[in-house]
């Protein structure tokens, strides 16, 4: 029995595969990941609707302003897609989200936000710098280490039953691994240092 191929010869099955982590890469990236997160965590962190304003600025601050960052060197042909392959070249996208989410972190000081959502926010700005540091040797991935660290401090912030939400962040890593953007160290790597970002509510 032979397998089933696409008119360029490359099998339905692997087609498929690709096709399924696109998705699921394409859907769970890291700006929508935060969006929900902040949402959630600053919903938790205040108990009523007013978190989820802070929970937007930190969206904003965490993931959005840098996504649109990425679009805008995009456009200007710096490079080729939002996932930026060449770890030689995503220093200055970590340079912006540590700025960004310094700055909103400030606002949320000068604020009085809650205390939840702060320390989510100085835990993601940490996060960044280890991800900053590990990227000048080795190519860690920011998709894991996001996803991991929402579902991480929504489990702290809000309820234990958020670790359930892990299965996304293991379809994650596979669809990085999958469509070769990274191996599974890589993702292993990211989805236990985004784990770590709840050591901060140990100090709170």
């Amino acid at each position: 029995m032979t397998a089933t191929t696409t008119g360029e010869g490359i099998p339905t099955a692997s087609v498929r595969t690709a096709s399924a982590a696109r998705t699921v890469t394409d859907v769970l990236q890291p700006r929508n990941v935060l969006l929900a997160g902040m949402l959630g965590i600053g919903l938790a962190a205040a108990g009523d609707w007013t978190g989820l304003l802070w929970g937007f600025l930190g969206a904003l601050c965490a993931g959005l302003i840098p996504a649109g960052y990425i679009e805008w060197e995009r456009g200007r042909g710096t490079w080729g897609d939002r996932h930026v392959v060449d770890r030689t070249k995503r220093a200055p996208i970590f340079f912006v989200i540590l700025g960004s989410i310094g700055a909103g972190s400030l606002v949320m000081v000068l604020g009085d936000a809650p205390r939840g959502i702060l320390v989510a926010m100085l835990a993601l700005w940490v996060m960044t710098i280890g991800l900053l540091a590990v990227n000048t040797v080795w190519k860690i991935s920011v998709d894991s280490a996001v996803a991991s660290a929402s579902v991480s401090l929504l489990a702290v912030t809000h309820s234990p039953w958020w670790l359930a939400a892990y299965a996304l962040t293991c379809a994650v890593c596979w669809s990085r691994v999958a469509l070769g953007y990274h191996t599974v160290a890589q993702t292993v790597a990211g989805a236990g240092l985004g784990a770590a970002t709840t050591v901060a509510y140990a100090f709170v």
